[in-house]
């Protein structure tokens, strides 16, 4: 389907549509109606129950605004940053690597060094997409993306919006350790806004500047903790690896995570397991795993914190977008914080025996450190412990050499071995502490939302009459069912209606009411939000001796079938969580009549 055909679904049937457009509208914000709001929702508690819950992790909610250090220690304020030419003429700012994207077969300038993006500018003679000037000779600078903002009044603490959700797992890590004993692996998982000031938001849901994210970030021990591999090893994949990309007539592999993982395709154990387990839950929730891939980064576009990351892509509207990454984070965050913070970000391994080691120590002599370094005398003193524990080689000599201070109050002391009184002594140790390693998965939920509504997207012909249709799964859909009393002239009908349609609520579906116009348009609308089934109250059901019936349609076959009340909601409950439509329709009488063209 076109783009602007779902752009136009989604604003007329209360999906998504641009934020504030009473005032001129702002690019990148975007609000969710009464129905993309559901399906967003119902995504998140899709992925909730199997990335967490299912996979025995936690969950946690952070603030979104952190101060400053945190960015400086996990690497934000350097290399957060997007590649942005500006127009000459106009002013307008635009996001260089898309500009050279949309006008040249590279298919990957992100990748790209900057300098090469604005030879491609000038070399294709790109021009400003707003006013026409071409912007050859125009540098292309970076754009760290993050939104500034000041913590308190007056003198304020320097902040951020946290442009992921992961720093706000990684900063509680010293306590959400406790919470787990201490004991590796384990999971924390957070669902909620991340914030990025993009120079070019475009596609819809697809780069924004306000978006919602949910992350898994799973700590491990790199040298003894192995994920449950065996669970997906037999997942059919699509895999899009780096070398391929680079070869002049690179393809896809199609393999399974266990072959891939066993050859070296994807370096990580733990990356393979998130795939398969992604792979699986991306067809629960209705994704065309015919339009899907995993895409492995090239080596200039991994983030700064990434040993290795694959993308999960979806194709929408003959472009591949990214919905998910997977990164092999290594120690890089939490030993950013280990060194920036105030607290450990490491853990206790304990050993199945104690070892005894030799270990290099010093005890400094205060007595002659204080008289002859004065106030430096404690820093000198843990320097001297520092240089142990990191060169014990230095002390082979009669003196040794320290630095301490900052900045311009760097100063280098000698310090004699004697007064240092440095030693290698036996120890026996019943562990060690070791900073874990970090796998992570990243979901984008507006993407996936709108790979959802786009995948989803049917046209068919019904009674002869032509009709648009999202063909959601039960489980993600907005509504799980709509009500319909088939006219409104009789009493019981509607008394009926409104009573089946209380008692399915009370049961915990989501369920709509409609009594206007026919019920075949009825129907129509519908389908086209993607409600899966609707049930309409007639005469046939309420008439006779036995119990009370209705009839029960299924969206994307049309089908009905006559239920008794006193089962729907059971039913329809058994439908929402997987179970065939043909399979509840065995059970019951499927219906002949045409209450498609039936009129109030």
């Amino acid at each position: 389907m076109a783009a602007d055909a779902l752009a136009e679904l989604a604003k007329r049937r209360g999906f998504f549509f641009g934020s504030n457009g009473a005032y001129g509208g702002t690019a990148g914000f975007y609000t969710f109606g009464p129905q993309g709001a559901a399906l967003k929702r119902n995504v998140e508690d899709a992925w909730r129950d199997r990335f967490t819950i299912r996979e025995g992790n936690r969950e946690i909610e952070a603030p979104t605004v952190m101060p400053e250090a945190v960015f400086e220690a996990s690497g934000h304020l350097e290399g957060f940053d997007d590649m942005l030419v500006e127009c000459p003429e106009c002013g307008k700012s635009h996001r260089a690597d898309h500009l050279v994207e949309d006008a040249t077969d590279v298919e990957d300038a992100e990748a790209l060094p900057g300098e090469a993006v604005a030879e491609l500018i000038a070399d294709n003679g790109i021009a400003c997409p707003a006013c026409g000037t071409e912007l050859a000779g125009q540098p292309v600078e970076a754009f760290n993306l993050m939104f500034a903002t000041d913590i308190g009044p007056g003198d304020a603490q320097p902040g951020y919006l946290r442009p992921e959700t992961a720093q706000g797992i990684f900063v509680e890590f010293p306590r959400l350790k406790e919470y787990a004993r201490g004991n590796l692996p384990f999971g924390i998982t957070q669902i909620g806004p991340a914030y990025r000031n993009e120079i070019s938001p475009r596609g819809g849901l697809l780069r924004l500047r306000e978006f919602t994210q949910a992350e898994l970030e799973q700590f491990i021990d790199p040298e003894e903790d192995e994920p449950p591999l065996d669970r997906v090893r037999d997942v059919e994949v699509r895999l899009y690896p780096a070398t391929e990309q680079e070869a002049d007539d690179g393809d896809y592999l199609d393999t399974t995570v266990g072959e891939a993982v066993d050859e070296g395709v994807i370096g990580s154990p733990w990356v393979g397991y998130y795939l398969g387990v992604a792979q699986e839950w991306y067809e629960r929730v209705g994704v065309d795993l015919d339009r899907f891939r995993f895409r492995q980064h090239l080596a200039g576009e991994r983030a700064h914190y990434a040993a290795d990351c694959w993308d999960a892509e979806s194709e929408v509207d003959g472009d591949w977008i990214e919905i998910a990454g997977f990164a092999y984070r290594g120690d890089y965050d939490l030993s950013k914080h280990d060194e920036y913070g105030d607290d450990a970000f490491t853990v206790f391994k304990r050993y199945d025996e104690p070892k005894t080691v030799e270990r290099a120590a010093v005890d400094p002599d205060m007595s002659v450190l204080g008289p002859e370094f004065g106030g430096d005398a404690a820093a000198v003193a843990e320097a001297l412990e520092t240089l142990a524990e990191r060169d014990p080689d230095a002390f082979d000599a009669e003196t040794v050499e320290v630095t301490v201070g900052e900045g311009d109050d760097v100063e280098t002391h000698a310090v004699d071995v004697d007064v240092a009184n440095f030693a290698v002594e036996e120890v026996t140790e019943s562990g060690e502490h070791i900073i874990p390693h970090v796998v992570e998965p990243s979901f984008g939920v507006g993407r996936t939302v709108q790979t959802l509504l786009a995948h989803a997207y049917s046209e068919d012909e019904v009674d002869g009459e032509s009709r648009t249709y999202l063909s959601l799964e039960p489980e993600v859909a907005p509504q799980d069912a709509a009500v319909f009393p088939l006219v409104t002239n009789d009493d019981r009908l509607t008394a009926l209606a409104d009573e089946v349609a209380a008692d399915l609520r009370a049961a915990g579906l989501a369920v709509a009411y409609d009594d206007s116009g026919s019920i075949g348009r009825r129907y129509r609308r519908q389908d086209e939000v993607g409600t899966p089934f609707c049930v309409t109250v007639d005469r046939d059901g309420i008439e006779g001796d036995g119990p009370d019936t209705v009839t029960l349609r299924e969206r994307d076959s049309a089908a009905q079938v006559r239920i008794p009340v006193a089962a729907l909601a059971d039913e329809l409950t058994a439908l929402r969580e997987g179970e065939p439509f043909a399979s509840v329709a065995d059970r019951y009488d499927a219906v002949d009549t045409d209450v498609e063209t039936a009129g109030n």
